[in-house]
């Protein structure tokens, strides 16, 4: 397989969310149907960022496209559907599946056997037993190159081309039925069918410590650029707090700011998955304080003028979490995943905030919400087990919980949204649009192409703005240039259509 047939796959899944790896083994939990429940924690959340591997994707890649001796069922919705599942018809439902995700804080705090157990209330004959795998992204896709039952029946979707959804997963109902009772449910359908569910959604914007903001003299949460950059030099000069916390060292912290691109930086919810392949200059400065250029130059000036810590190579992401509880840390740029984290890590839970991103467009500030890891449901499993999976998907969905524990933006259509979302009042909500037809997977092969991997795990670029700052080897012009020239060399090579 060509390396960028391999790069295309790794890319193509969608991330709203700025991600992170969660614990440092692999734990396996398994729930009796009858246990007695135990109290559910209402903790913080981790979207999984774990290291893209090449053979894990080309592994799954390669089997997805030849020709095997078990082909998938056909994909269509059937009579098994999320719609039409109504889980008081099932409570006496019999069947033992399995449930593998990236949660292993969850799976090792106690809060999945909670919530297992509460599902068991209802459904005391489904056993579900829960593994919580580390290196996720990876391993995910290894399990799925098996194309049988042996993974499980229920995962969080890693990596695949949407081409291939139907190779691993089951349909669980059509995108016009699902998207009338759930929000997000896009990021995961092809030929008008749906195969994920977001397990929880975020929006992006910026943690902060109220704290911190009311002792350097900041009364009004930033709007622009210009104000946040002038807010970081307030507590750089009048607290002893790190105003912007880069968080360098993790590597796919850095890669969260291309979630701002798109919606947040231009207030466009086409641009992302429609018209970013078409542009000719993304990183082109429009001259009004808006767009991808001045989303990457709030961090170049941040780091050019000392606003963020000490030394970027030692960052710790760990241990940044009690930092910024503590009021060490000013702000950090991350996805709203990270609020519940930050409070729980120390014992001022009520001075960490959420706030919009500090951009405006024709004075509105605008939010992208999407959903995170979404729930998927073996193929291979056997009937009974894919009707067991949809009725814990649909409980996990609409009555664990599970998304506003965790600070989420509700996945259910008229669902509640935890209070940290106050800020976000007065703000624009938009989630993107999916690509134009015949070009689903039109971004990831640029991305691939370009190697610029935008909003897919485009770590070492946005690391680039940080060591060209702070070492002043490169202008922040020059990295810009460098992207347009990288961009418009893919759209070349690749025959796409420059309109914008």
């Amino acid at each position: 397989m060509k390396a960028k047939k391999v790069m295309a796959l790794m890319l193509s899944a969608t991330m709203l969310l700025g991600l992170t790896a969660c614990g440092d083994t692999a734990t396996d939990t398994s729930a009796p149907a009858a246990d007695t429940a135990a109290e559910a924690a209402a903790d913080s959340t981790e979207a999984a960022a774990d290291t893209e591997a090449d053979t894990a994707t080309e592994a799954a890649a390669d089997t997805a496209a030849e020709t095997t001796e078990e082909a998938a069922p056909a994909a269509d919705a059937g009579d098994l559907s999320y719609t039409t599942l109504n889980l008081a018809d099932y409570t006496d439902f019999t069947a033992s599946i399995k449930y593998l995700h990236h949660k292993t804080d969850r799976e090792e705090d106690g809060t999945m056997a909670a919530m297992i157990a509460e599902f068991n209330k209802e459904f005391p004959n489904i056993t579900v037993t829960t593994e919580g795998v580390t290196d996720y992204a990876e391993d995910s896709l290894l399990r799925l190159s098996s194309q049988d039952a042996s993974w499980g029946d229920v995962m969080h979707i890693p990596a695949v081309d949407k081409s291939d959804l139907s190779t691993y997963f089951m349909p669980l109902d059509t995108l016009d039925n699902l998207s009338q009772q759930l929000n997000f449910v896009s990021s995961w359908s092809y030929d008008g069918l749906c195969y994920g569910i977001p397990y929880m959604a975020n929006a992006q914007g910026v943690l902060y410590n109220k704290r911190i903001f009311t002792e350097a003299g900041i009364t009004t949460l930033p709007k622009t650029p210009d104000e946040f950059i002038a807010d970081l030099t307030l507590i750089k000069d009048n607290t002893d707090a790190i105003p912007l916390y880069t968080n360098y060292a993790a590597g796919w912290t850095m890669g969260a700011w291309d979630a701002y691109v798109g919606i947040v930086s231009n207030g466009d919810d086409t641009y992302m998955n429609q018209k970013l392949v078409h542009t000719a200059e993304p990183f082109k400065d429009p001259g009004d304080g808006t767009g991808a250029y001045n989303l990457y130059k709030i961090l170049y000036d941040a780091v050019a003028n000392g606003l963020i810590e000490d030394d970027y190579t030692t960052t710790d992401w760990e241990g940044c979490k009690g930092m910024l509880n503590r009021g060490e840390i000013g702000t950090m740029v991350l996805g709203s995943w990270a609020y519940a984290q930050m409070q729980e890590a120390g014992d001022t839970p009520e001075d960490v905030g959420y706030m919009p991103f500090p951009m405006s467009v024709g004075g509105t500030q605008y939010v992208s919400a999407g959903g995170d890891y979404n729930y998927g449901i073996n193929v291979y499993a056997s009937d009974e087990n894919k009707t067991a999976a949809l009725i814990f998907v649909k409980w996990m969905t609409e009555k664990s919980d599970w998304c506003y524990n965790e600070g989420g933006y509700t996945v259910v259509k008229g669902g509640r949204n935890p209070d940290m979302y106050a800020a976000f009042d007065g703000c624009t909500v938009l989630s993107d649009q999916d690509a134009l037809a015949g070009e689903a997977t039109l971004l990831n092969d640029m991305n691939a192409e370009s190697e610029l991997s935008i909003n897919a795990g485009g770590n070492d670029k946005v690391q680039r703005i940080v060591e060209a700052a702070a070492t002043g080897s490169e202008t922040f012009d020059d990295i810009m240039a460098d992207w347009n020239a990288v961009w418009q060399d893919a759209q070349e090579e690749l025959g796409v259509e420059v309109k914008y």
